[in-house]
C-alpha cells in the first residue's frame, strides 16, 4: 500500500498527544530498521535521542544520521558527554533501512533530505508545502521541537533518563533562548517537567563551552577593527576558521550599552558571512539582513538575530579587500 500524502498544514489539529503517539507507533513493526535523519543542533540531537527511546522494544534497530559537520564546541561537548551515537549521512547506506524519520527539519530544508523518502516527519519550523509521509506532525507555533517529543514521551508514560532529560532541557533553552524568543505555554510546561530530572550542571557546562583558546585572537581583531556610528557597532574580521566565532563576537558586542545594532562579518570558504544583532524592538535583524543581502546571497533570521552569506564573486570587489568601512557603507545605505 502506498503512502498517504498529507498536507502539513492540516495535520494533527485538535489531536491529543496520546493519539499522535499511537499514530506514530502504528507505522512501525518489530523487524524495522529505522534511520532518524537530523540537521544536527541541540534541538535535533535531543529529538533524535527521544525517538530512539520511543521506539525501543518496538523496532529492531534505530540509528541517527546527520549531513552537516558539527563544529560548535557546545554541540560537540553535548554529543561527547551524553554519548549520542551518530553517523554521517554520507556514510550510511539508505537501503539498509526500511523506515526513515526526519525530525526538527523538513525535506525542503536541505537538498539531501529532498532525495529521501521519509515515513515520518516531526518538526516545529514554519510549514513548507506538502509532505509525502505516512505520519506528519508539524507545529510551527512551538518554540522547540523537543517540546513535542516530551509530549510524546509523557503520553507513553516513558520517563526520560537523566541523559535524555538533560538533552531535551538544553534544547528548549537553546531554541527559545531562555524563553526570550518565540515560545508557547507547552514549551514552559515541558521545561518545568524536566527541571528536576535533567542534570542542570551539565547544561551550564554546555552553555559556557563555546570558545577555543585559538579563537581568542579574533576578539582582539574585532576590537581593533571596531567602528562606532549612530548607535551601531561594525567589525570585519577577515578570514575566519569558522563562522561560529562571528556569532560569539556579535553576541558579546550586543551587550554594550546604548547600541541598537551590531554587525560582525568575516570571510569563510569564499563567502562573506555577516551576523546581525539587535534588541528586536521595532526592528528586525532578519529582515535587515534580507534587505541588504537578499539579492546577492542567502539572508534572513529572526527579530533579534540575522545572518547573510554572500559569495565573494557577487560583491564585485575586484582587487579590493572587504573591510569594516565597506560593511558600514553597505549597511548605512539600507538603514532608515
Amino acid at each position: 500500500m502506498g503512502k498517504k500524502i498529507l498536507k502539513c498544514s492540516a495535520i494533527n489539529t485538535g489531536t491529543s498527544a496520546k493519539e499522535r503517539l499511537e499514530r506514530f507507533w502504528d507505522i512501525f513493526d518489530k523487524e524495522d530498521n529505522v534511520l532518524v535523519c537530523i540537521n544536527a543542533d541541540p534541538d535535533a540531537l535531543a529529538c533524535a535521542m527521544a525517538i530512539k527511546r520511543l521506539l525501543r522494544y518496538r523496532v529492531k534497530n534505530v540509528e541517527i544520521a546527520h549531513p552537516n559537520e558539527i563544529s560548535r564546541l557546545n554541540n560537540l561537548l553535548m554529543v561527547e558527554v551524553l554519548k549520542i551515537p551518530l553517523e554521517r549521512l554520507g556514510n550510511v547506506k539508505l537501503s539498509d533501512f526500511n523506515k526513515k524519520i526526519l525530525v526538527d527539519s523538513q525535506p525542503t530544508h536541505l537538498p539531501v533530505f529532498e532525495k529521501i523518502d521519509f515515513d515520518a516527519i516531526i518538526d516545529h519550523h514554519p510549514l513548507a508545502g506538502e509532505c509525502d509521509a505516512s505520519f506528519v506532525d508539524i507545529r510551527p507555533q512551538y518554540g522547540a521541537c523537543s517540546t513535542m517529543l516530551i509530549e510524546y514521551l509523557r503520553a507513553g508514560n516513558l520517563k526520560p533518563s537523566v541523559a535524555l532529560a538533560t538533552a531535551l532541557f538544553y534544547a528548549i533553552k537553546v531554541d527559545t533562548q531562555d524563553f526570550s524568543k518565540h515560545s508557547v505555554l507547552a514549551d514552559g510546561i515541558s521545561f518545568h517537567y524536566l527541571f528536576n530530572i535533567a542534570n542542570r550542571n551539565l547544561v551550564k557546562k554546555f552553555e559556557l563551552t563555546d570558545l577555543r583558546r585559538s579563537e581568542l585572537k579574533y576578539f582582539n581583531i574585532a576590537l581593533s577593527e571596531l567602528i562606532y556610528s549612530q548607535r551601531r557597532l561594525y567589525s570585519h574580521l577577515g578570514k575566519v576558521k569558522s563562522p561560529d566565532i562571528l556569532v560569539n563576537i556579535a553576541d558579546f558586542l550586543n551587550h554594550v550599552d546604548q547600541i541598537d545594532w551590531v554587525l560582525v562579518s568575516g570571510i569563510y570558504r569564499d563567502k562573506l558571512i555577516v551576523i546581525f544583532r539587535c534588541d528586536g524592538y521595532r526592528k528586525s535583524a532578519g529582515k535587515m539582513a534580507e534587505r541588504i543581502f537578499g539579492e546577492v546571497g542567502s539572508a534572513g533570521g529572526h527579530k533579534e538575530a540575522g545572518r547573510a552569506e554572500v559569495p565573494l564573486s557577487k560583491l564585485l570587489l575586484g582587487e579590493k579587500k572587504f573591510s569594516t568601512l565597506m560593511l558600514k557603507r553597505l549597511v548605512t545605505r539600507h538603514m532608515k
